[in-house]
């Protein structure tokens, strides 16, 4: 009996327990469901909403690129796409088979398609085709029960309304790639462009914008319920440049299928008013995307349009270099305005013959003529007296044999050596000989064709340190130039050499003379070789320029400034392969201060 009872009080004992157990157990339970019910609910409530709310980026309108008259450069429009949601297409293939009778996939646009489809979920909307025309538009609509799936969307892509003519200042828009830098969750958008090449890629973060937000309700699977919140990103900056179109677009015409350069300045603000770069491509294809074919074409198109010749061409000026040789000349005081030079066609260095370009002479010279006839005899003794430290000391303060620093990519500095340079360079002293080339602008001297124009402007402008910019320039601020430390007197003998060359009867551009309201050009034209020339061939006749096949022809160049007095506009014209500065770099120059003359005269002035 007793027994029994101690087995009563244990069973009693450990329900008593069980059940304390228990309600301690509940009211852990109910403090944790109070922690996280009440003292945390903010924090799930937030987690909870993570997983319900979807945030995406909004892509903001790009900046607009005006040139100084508001013409538009570069802009965006209307951009139609296909695009299509895998899921609601029943067989896929069948699909893009029936889209391709419509419309033409190339292999390549279909394997990316078909890895688009692969890597995003089936309800995501991918890209078939995009810039549809209204009538490719048409007939995607006309076609749809054939085309499950396929739908059309509207955007916006980058314009280019000159397309090559601006190519080389305004460059192009493209995807980001892996080597871009992702410094903005912009980038991280699929099929986001951003600045490649020119005023795009330097003004890029300003033409950007900053991206707005969409918040989308979505289901467990990811798929969109409804809208909760827009808000619209800031679009990007307008960017407004110095150049003028209508002279943008004459200076490329003028080339007509010539490969070469031209950039016209305004002398005193330095605006770059026309930037040519010739041949070109068209941005609106690069934007776009261009096949492997399309891509090696222009690559190794022997006239180079991929490059920016302007800034990247590198060429021996000849004699628009003669400038320089004179004045340094001048400036060291080995010949003055009386000194003169007797040319008989050729003179001995040595063992060796130089040529003057008129095979039997110009007699005798002085410095104003000598740049009026551009006779070589004159600048070999000139630069022989003078010495080539003196010569590359003046050639650098009027801008050549360094980067201009326009922002734009792949600039060269060019060359204007020194006996310092070729001895590091080489490890060997300069020689004489190497004087009397370098005073025609040939052996190491390399230059751009911005520089030309830049020393052109220097010159005109009567001696300041003007750089050339595609900022445009605001009439209130002041713009105070360095001046170059020459004599007013030896620049103004220079300049009158150069108003030679142009309107006295015998001076080398006096074909390009003009007379537009009592205005008139001064220039300086120029031969480069590119080919040596033997004695063989000197003895039985030189061959015509025309004769010989275009890689082997001299490269023509002009440099010209305008009004005479009181100049406002500087030009630099490089035609590779030309043959010759007078018939063929001299005439654009010409009809290119022409047209920024004319301009002046009408009602909507070029400022």
């Amino acid at each position: 009996m007793n027994r029994d009872n101690d087995k009563g009080k244990v069973l009693i004992n450990r329900s008593l327990i069980l059940g304390i157990g228990k309600f301690l157990l509940f009211i852990v339970i109910i403090a944790r469901l109070y922690y996280l019910q009440v003292y945390q609910a903010d924090k799930y409530k937030t987690l909870a909403d993570e997983n319900r709310i979807s945030t995406r980026l909004l892509v903001p309108p790009r900046g607009i690129i005006y040139d100084r008259h508001l013409e538009l450069l570069a802009t965006n429009r209307q951009n139609f796409q296909a695009l299509m949601v895998a899921e609601q297409a029943p067989n896929v293939q069948a699909t893009l088979d029936a889209f391709k009778k419509i419309m033409p996939l190339s292999e390549a646009e279909e394997e990316k398609i078909k890895k688009d489809l692969r890597k995003n979920r089936s309800f995501v909307p991918i890209k078939i085709k995009d810039n549809l025309t209204w009538d490719e538009v048409a007939k995607i609509q006309l076609n749809a029960p054939d085309l499950p799936g396929i739908f059309i969307d509207e955007g916006l892509s980058r314009y280019y309304p000159y397309g090559e003519k601006m190519a080389h200042i305004i460059g192009y828009v493209s995807s980001v790639s892996d080597t871009d830098v992702k410094d903005d969750p912009l980038l991280e958008v699929p099929g986001f462009k951003i600045g490649k090449a020119g005023i795009e890629k330097l003004y890029e973060k300003k033409l950007r914008g900053k991206g707005g937000n969409l918040k989308l309700e979505v289901n467990a699977y990811g798929r969109i319920m409804k809208e909760i919140e827009k808000v619209e990103g800031i679009p990007g900056d307008r960017i407004e440049l110095s150049i003028d179109a209508r002279l943008q677009t004459k200076a490329y015409d003028l080339f007509g299928e010539e490969s070469g350069a031209a950039i016209l300045l305004n002398v005193n603000t330095g605006e770059i008013l026309a930037f040519v770069s010739t041949p070109a491509y068209d941005p609106n294809v690069l934007s776009q995307g261009i096949s492997t074919t399309e891509w090696k074409e222009l690559s190794t198109n022997e006239r180079h349009p991929l490059i920016n010749k302007a800034l990247s061409g590198l060429y021996s000026p000849g004699s628009t270099f003669k400038m320089i040789t004179a004045l340094a000349a001048l400036e060291a005081g080995v010949i003055s305005a009386q000194t003169r030079s007797f040319c008989a066609g050729k003179m001995m260095l040595g063992n060796h013959t130089f040529h003057c370009w008129k095979r039997f002479g110009h007699g005798y010279i002085d410095v104003v003529q000598a740049l009026m006839h551009s006779c070589d005899i004159f600048f070999y003794e000139t630069a022989q007296k003078v010495g080539i430290n003196k010569i590359a000391e003046i050639a650098r303060s009027f801008g050549l044999g360094k980067k201009v620093n326009v922002g734009l990519e792949n600039e060269k500095s060019g060359l204007i050596p020194d006996t310092e340079w070729k001895w590091q360079r080489f490890g060997e002293s300069w020689q004489q000989g190497e004087n009397l080339i370098s005073g025609i602008g040939q052996g190491y001297i390399l230059t751009t064709p911005i520089q030309l124009a830049t020393m052109t402007a220097r010159i005109a402008n009567g001696g300041y340190e003007v750089v050339p910019t595609f900022k445009k320039a605001d009439p209130a601020q002041q713009l105070n130039w360095r001046k170059i430390n020459v004599s007013s007197a030896n620049l103004g003998l220079v300049k009158q050499g150069m108003c030679d060359v142009v309107n006295v009867p015998g001076g080398t551009a006096y074909m390009s003379r003009f007379d537009f309201n009592g205005q008139q050009m001064c220039g300086k034209t120029g031969s480069a070789q590119v080919r040596r020339i033997t004695m063989k061939e000197r003895e039985s006749g030189i061959i015509k320029q025309k004769d010989l096949p275009w890689k082997f022809r001299d490269h023509a160049l002009f440099v010209a400034y305008a009004p005479a007095v009181d100049p406002k506009y500087a030009v630099g014209v490089v035609v590779e392969h030309g043959g010759s500065g007078s018939g063929v770099a001299a005439p654009i120059g010409k009809n290119l201060l022409l047209e920024a003359l004319k301009l002046d005269a009408t009602s909507e002035p070029v400022e």
